[in-house]
């Protein structure tokens, strides 16, 4: 499975709660959604981690303007 973007995951995800919505699966097709459910979860979860580190590097000046602080320093 290639890696999918965090709009594709969040949509997969959207998809995925339809259907389980609808009751009317068997079990375990119902458990197989929710297992990829779950992948999709944590694939947007680390993106949203990914961009919340990059958001707290930004740092504003005095002026208004902004930079971006490297990691580390």
């Amino acid at each position: 499975m290639t890696e999918l973007t965090f709009e594709q995951s969040l949509a997969r995800l959207e998809e995925i709660v339809r259907v389980l919505e609808r009751n009317d699966l068997d079990l375990e097709a119902a458990l197989r959604l929710f297992e990829e459910g779950i992948s999709h979860l944590r694939t947007a979860g680390s993106a949203l981690k990914t961009v919340d580190a990059r958001v707290q590097q930004l740092v504003e000046a005095a002026d208004g303007s902004f930079s971006v602080v490297e990691l580390g320093a």
